[in-house]
């Protein structure tokens, strides 16, 4: 990089940052970002905002059992890690003694900044650890916050197909919008912007799945100026890759999400116990600014985000942090391989996994990367003939996993692996067999973890938000949920093998019924198919896969609605919040349901899925992929 190098100016409460192109202001020894000048702009945060609330670390936490607490993180000491012309680093750090238990979380907490020479921005990361025998405590969310100056930036950006104008702050304060079913879902009703009257906000219509979630931010028109905030890595992110997070909303807010339970609930919050010693690496991520000429199009400013997002990924793991628990690329290790499905009710020959996840996690039964929330995990794409390559793996024990999309179930390769610094394995070819019993009679959707193939309806024209109009992501519209009733007005959905069709028949979430005098109610849909002939004493295999579930429970029952025992029940699952969370997916579940041949008919026979539970017009379930197999003797 060329440019001036970078200089370090240390006050009395304030330490500042400036390689000539950006100037970086932070408190002293607080470590919270004070002003960003740019571009002749003094200061792209919130002026107006206290300076502890402009751009911060922070993070929600509790004692076990106890309510969770939200917590600025403060530092206590400052110290320059590294200061020449190239690069500055600095530390901010908040140590935790005895002295301090039931006030501040049990962690030490290393916040770092760093500016390098001729870079259009800066980067951040945190190191958190807890040693052995420190208190025990659960860590709910953790994240870095920016507010930007409203009066600059009004134009969000987080993909191609969603970016738009959104509301002011005080758009979302009373007599000015009409709060709905929850605190952060509104109706504009008289907005500062008339064009946006009518319209729904809810922070939640633009949430993301790690995997996607690279760049977010916002565009100032005048100047045109962009703020971006660049997560070049999903290692340090729990969950895995299908794991939705926040990004840009109302404020203008800007949020690096590290942990959280949206769209999981408590089996994403990390809990350490047993005084336990625990320590994790979150970021870099990187603060890009960028500008354009007076009179150019503004919105070309995303398009070069995006290519700076892409050069960011290409460079990771970065070289210049200076901590030594940030491993450079020479300190990790490789693995590659060959995932194939065998499935011989489709096909007698492997079946390349294109576009397979495959990942490494910590070790663990199958499918439980996607409750792991206390370490780190690597996934890569196979590609059209099922070879991938996971780069840049930290040294540790691990499980090899994988899911692949058309096939239900997870995969989990049979030996734990140990990565060492400089090791590159080579797994060769590995097969996975999908959970199969018998050939398909029937199936109702595609195995893919998400319910977006199903009906999600047209939003009620008062709650519209205008971008979602025609959009992949329709089911991101408010108050969904609230239409299936008007749709079965007096009688459960009905879904006929063979006639119905999926993406118009099958509604997006079995949530409760609203009854005339606003109380809620159970239901009861209706699977009907024909058997020309049972075989009696066989067993048929009903395979259910769940997309989301919100304490929800489903009871299945086979030709006899009445029954008062159901021939399978989940009991009480999920706290995914995805239907109010206006997401399409959570946590993944399958069951897998024998059905005595005894129970069905020649002829036509109706299962009876129950969603019984109804004390929230959120409650339910999504569902991924439903498919029944005759017995074994039907097969190949």
């Amino acid at each position: 990089m060329s440019g001036p190098g970078v200089r370090l100016h240390i006050q009395d409460h304030h330490v500042v940052m400036d390689n000539g192109i950006v100037q970086v202001t932070l408190s002293n020894p607080g470590g919270i970002v004070t002003g960003i000048r740019y571009n002749g702009v003094d200061n792209l945060l919130e002026v107006l905002n206290k300076e502890s609330n402009r751009g911060y670390w922070d993070l929600v936490w509790s004692p076990p059992g106890s309510k969770g607490i939200f917590d600025v993180i403060q530092g206590t000491c400052f110290k320059v890690i590294v200061q020449n012309e190239e690069q500055v680093e600095l530390s901010f750090t908040r140590m935790w003694d005895p002295s301090l238990e039931g006030k501040f979380v049990p962690l030490n907490i290393d916040k770092r900044f760093i500016m390098l020479r001729g870079s259009s921005g800066f980067y951040s990361y945190g190191i958190y650890e807890h040693l052995n025998g420190w208190p025990d405590f659960d860590l709910g969310e953790t994240r870095i916050t920016f507010k930007l100056r409203k009066d600059k930036f009004q134009y969000m950006a987080m993909a191609d197909n969603r970016r738009r104008i959104l509301p002011y702050p005080e758009d979302r304060l009373p007599g000015r919008c009409q709060t709905l079913g929850y605190a952060e879902a509104v109706l504009l009703t008289n907005p500062k912007d008339p064009h946006l009257q009518g319209e729904v906000d809810d922070k939640y219509q633009y949430s993301c799945a790690n995997k996607d979630n690279r760049v977010h931010g916002w565009i100032s028109f005048s100047p045109p100026v962009g703020f971006w905030q660049i997560t070049p890595s999903d290692e340090f992110r729990s969950g895995g890759p299908l794991k939705q997070n926040l990004t840009s909303h109302v404020g203008p807010t800007t949020l690096a999400m590290f942990l959280s339970a949206h769209y999981a609930g408590q089996d994403l919050v990390p809990k350490i116990r047993g005084g336990e010693s625990w320590k994790k690496v979150f970021g870099p991520v990187y603060i890009y600014l960028n500008s354009a000429p007076v009179g150019d199009d503004p919105l070309w400013l995303w398009e070069d985000a995006k290519i700076q997002m892409m050069n960011e990924v290409q460079s990771w793991p970065y070289h210049f942090p200076a901590s030594e628990d940030f491993l450079k690329s020479d300190q990790r290790g490789n693995v590659s391989g060959r995932l194939l499905v065998l499935d011989k009710y489709i096909c007698t020959d492997l079946i390349s996994t294109n576009g397979a996840y495959v990942g490494l996690a910590p070790p663990g039964d199958a499918g439980s990367w996607q409750r792991e929330c206390k370490d780190y995990q690597f996934w890569t794409r196979a590609n059209e003939n099922g070879f991938f390559t996971i780069r840049n793996v930290r040294p540790g024990d691990y499980n090899l996993f994988a899911w692949v999309p058309g096939f239900v179930g997870d995969y989990k390769f049979v030996d734990s692996m140990k990565i060492t610094p400089g090791s590159y394995t080579e797994l060769g070819e590995l097969v996975y067999e999908p959970p199969r019993d018998g050939p398909t009679l029937w199936e109702i959707g595609i195995p893919d973890r998400s319910a977006a193939e199903f009906y999600a309806p047209d939003p009620n024209p008062q709650y519209i938000n205008r971008l979602f109009i025609n959009h992949p992501d329709r089911f991101r519209q408010y108050g969904l949920w609230e239409r299936y009733t008007e749709l079965y007005p007096d009688a459960d959905l009905v879904y006929t093998v063979g006639v119905s069709d999926y993406t118009k028949n099958w509604f997006y979430a079995q949530a409760p019924r609203k009854k005339e005098d606003n109380t809620l109610q159970g239901t009861t849909w209706q699977i009907k198919f024909e058997v020309r002939s049972v075989v009696k004493g066989s067993t048929y295999k009903l395979r259910v896969a769940i997309a989301s579930a919100t304490l929800a429970e489903l009871q299945i029952r086979v030709n006899d609605p009445d029954s008062a025992r159901p021939l399978f029940t989940t009991g009480l699952i999920g706290r995914d919040n995805s239907i109010a969370r206006l997401g399409i997916h959570g946590i993944y579940w399958l069951y897998n349901v024998n059905i005595p041949g005894s129970l069905l008919i020649d002829g036509t026979n109706t299962i009876y899925f129950t969603q019984p539970r109804c004390t929230s017009p959120f409650q339910g379930i999504m569902y991924d992929y439903i498919r029944l197999e005759g017995p074994p003797s039907e097969g190949i």
